[in-house]
């Protein structure tokens, strides 16, 4: 996670940085010159990590589909229709691995 390696992205959040690995273990690298339009790529990305961590710590199904609406990949190629349609999808094939809250119900 970021522990300030990144000092423009969230604490916390899941990102990749150099590191050097010594006898005293790993020890992330600073990067401080990253263009702004890639922090702000790199903030769309975020967004959808927390979102998601989110529909699981509220067991909000909603949010999953918010995620799967917010992630810049899907959007490019789906409409909001077919986004929700995706993610139904999707839950309904991995069923028994589906926290039971967002488990999709069959029509009766």
């Amino acid at each position: 996670p970021n522990h300030g390696q990144l000092p423009q992205l969230p604490l916390g959040a899941a990102v990749e940085t150099p590191c050097l690995v010594d006898a005293n273990g790993v020890q992330p690298s600073v990067v401080t010159d990253i263009p702004p339009q890639l922090i702000a790529l790199m903030r769309s990305q975020i967004n959808v990590q927390e979102l998601t961590v989110r529909a699981l710590t509220e067991e909000n199904p909603e949010h999953l589909y918010h995620a799967a609406m917010m992630d810049p990949h899907t959007a490019a190629e789906l409409d909001l229709r077919q986004i929700r349609s995706l993610v139904t999808d999707l839950l309904a094939a991995h069923g028994d691995w589906v926290p039971e809250w967002a488990r999709v119900r069959k029509a009766a």
